[in-house]
């Protein structure tokens, strides 16, 4: 499953999605991996929680990023949840029909390796497609 937190730039996104993935470390069985664009929240995040810094690596576009998650999950059976702090940024896309495709792609990959995405973007809800509104569990 994917799920989005959706609001403009400085509403408290990432706020937000600190406190979830601490909160989903008390009843997850499994790893969890937070991707972020440093690791200025190295110290807020449970020591279990695996916090990768995505600007580590030459990411050019969403279909590059979709890519790369796959790539941690190849590493990773037991990876249950993956929370990434800003899809837009890390992703590097400028096309937000290429991210919005990546964000189906990303569901796909969910429904086949059982593993949950809850992403940030800073978008407002009101500008996304239809088919993701469903996804939203908290518009900023």
């Amino acid at each position: 499953m994917v799920q989005l937190i959706v609001g403009n730039k400085g509403k408290g996104k990432t706020k937000y999605l600190l406190d979830t993935v601490n909160e989903a470390v008390k009843t997850t069985n499994g790893n969890i991996v937070y991707l972020d664009k440093s690791t200025k929240h190295m110290f807020e995040l449970n020591n279990k929680v695996r916090l990768i810094n995505c600007y580590d690596y030459d990411i050019a576009n969403a279909s590059e990023f979709v890519g790369f998650i796959s790539g941690i999950m190849s590493q990773d059976h037991d990876l249950e949840q993956i929370y990434v702090d800003g899809f837009l940024v890390l992703s590097k896309e400028q096309d937000t029909e290429a991210a919005f495709h990546a964000i189906d792609r990303l569901e796909a990959i969910s429904a086949k390796f059982n593993v949950n995405f809850v992403l940030s973007i800073s978008i407002d809800k009101a500008d996304l497609p239809e088919r993701f509104q469903d996804k939203v569990i908290i518009a900023l």
